[in-house]
């Protein structure tokens, strides 16, 4: 058994190649994915797949859905087998299974026949402020959550309370909210919607469970739903004709959570979640939303939906700073003394790992599963020179920075002597003319947003306006150094 990055690997003797890195392999595979497939479908459908283990040439592989599972195993996954295999040719298949509930339910195998069962992997630590696998429904429950005219939403994670919770400089206000909204007694609802924007990592799943939780405590009726799962219900309740019983139970409760908004997709199922937002906030019931941007930066949406989530209080949980992440890290190594006594890492070794990732939550808890199986597997001290060669990849492979078209304006403006409202403007002095045609060529090779999405963040214009700017900036930093120069400057000023 070994622990190879965020991946438990549970077969040592198994693999034909010996030596072949399948954490590695599999971190490669999902940038491949993501290059070859473009980062919206990849944010869809791969960004929660995780490989669980490699045993006699198969890949387990596993998300938190059954909705993911399913569409995974429809559409991508003799892709993903053909994309492992040139990383790994040792995997000959793939398993596909749904986190939380044990052995993969019924997997998708691709490639020859099936070989026989393999060791359980090595369980993940538990995370403060990291989204667990989600609890194991009950059968009943499991039955509720697939009946169309029925509705149980997704089973809260035990762990994840406010109680569990770390809080820090970075996300005391969004706790500050989450509490006031869930033990909320008076009439109405608070902040409704209150809408909970991060990036990975960062706790916003957490805080979600907790509240459920401590609704519940207080008797009221909680419904938590991921978007997958929101869809998974929707998309069953119209196949089984029972779509009007569905919605009228949505609508019948006291508080709905609904995590990762950012995934729902399909016109119906969008319009169905806008009726449902306004029906539950014109009722006086409590909604709460998270996801990984903020509302105005949901361009799938209506924008009428957008206005709707964005019309409550919106709360940004920003990057961990040093004292949280050194929180965090201390309350997970104390939970993993009391599992390991023998396990002890020093505080030099503990205040270097919290320095060295920044990125969020996540990569704290693969730092934390990296030494303790270093030194439950070799027996060996935890030293700072294991500890740096551990993480390695942890520190190298961070999240680069998401640059927003808001800041992009703002730098441009302000290198340019102009403002921002100049920018957005409708004047076309040479002085406003080229900022604004720069602020829109970064705006394109900076961000994932489409030349309609920029266009309409530039005043409302058209997206022909848009790629006009752009391919004149690129003639222009072909021909002027400087310009070009100057442009290269704004892009590293942007990303650092």
């Amino acid at each position: 058994m070994r622990v190879d990055g965020t991946v438990a690997s549970d077969d040592e003797g198994g693999r034909s190649g010996g030596n072949t890195d399948f954490g590695s392999a599999w971190a490669r595979v999902k940038r491949r994915l993501r290059a070859e497939l473009g980062e919206d479908v990849f944010a869809s459908w791969f960004a929660r797949l995780e490989l669980e283990g490699v045993a006699a040439g198969t890949a387990r592989l596993t998300v938190p859905t059954r909705f993911l599972k399913s569409w995974i195993e429809s559409h991508y996954l003799d892709r993903v087998l053909g994309t492992f295999k040139a990383e790994a040719e040792e995997i000959a298949r793939i398993e596909v299974g749904v986190r939380g509930t044990g052995a993969p339910a019924r997997p998708a195998v691709v490639g020859a026949p099936k070989a026989g069962p393999a060791s359980g992997p090595l369980a993940r630590l538990h995370a403060t402020n990291t989204p667990a696998p989600v609890a194991v429904a009950t059968a009943s429950e499991q039955r509720n959550a697939d009946a169309g005219g029925d509705l149980s939403g997704t089973p809260l994670d035990a762990r994840l309370t406010f109680s569990s919770f770390v809080i820090g400089r970075s996300n005391a206000l969004a706790h500050a909210a989450a509490e006031r909204v869930a033990r909320h007694q008076g009439e109405g609802a608070l902040y409704n919607p209150l809408y909970l924007h991060a990036g990975v990592g960062l706790g916003k799943t957490h805080l979600l469970h907790g509240i459920g939780h401590a609704a519940r405590e207080a008797g009221r009726r909680v419904i938590y739903l991921t978007a997958d799962r929101f869809m998974y219900g929707f998309v069953n309740a119209l196949k089984t004709q029972s779509a009007l019983a569905y919605k009228e139970r949505l609508r019948g409760i006291d508080l709905l959570i609904l995590d990762d908004v950012q995934f729902i997709q399909g016109k119906s199922i969008q319009a169905e979640f806008g009726h449902t937002i306004n029906a539950l906030i014109d009722a006086g019931r409590q909604v709460v939303v998270a996801s990984d941007r903020p509302p105005t930066e949901l361009e799938a949406l209506d924008e009428r939906v957008r206005s709707r989530l964005g019309g409550g209080l919106v709360v940004e949980i920003t990057a961990l700073d040093e004292a949280l992440r050194v929180s965090i890290l201390s309350a997970r190594l104390a939970a993993v003394r009391a599992a390991h006594p023998g396990f002890d890492v020093s505080p030099q070794v503990a205040t270097y790992v919290a320095r060295a990732i920044t990125a969020n939550g996540r990569d704290l808890e693969g730092a934390v599963n990296r030494l303790l199986a270093h030194a439950t597997l070799t027996g060996t001290a935890v030293t700072m020179e294991t500890a740096e060669s551990a993480i390695r990849d942890l520190v190298k492979n961070r999240e680069p920075k998401r640059i927003k078209i808001e800041d992009i304006q703002k730098l441009v403006a302000s290198r340019y002597n102009v403002s921002r409202s100049d920018i957005l403007s409708e004047r076309r002095t040479a002085a406003v003319v080229k900022p604004r045609q720069i602020a829109m060529y970064l705006s394109k090779v900076l961000t994932l947003r489409s030349l309609p999405e920029i266009g309409r963040r530039f005043g409302g214009r058209d997206h022909t306006t848009v790629l006009h700017a752009v391919r004149k900036i690129e003639k222009l930093i072909g021909e002027d150094t400087i310009l070009g120069d100057e442009v290269e400057l704004l892009k590293r000023m942007l990303q650092d």
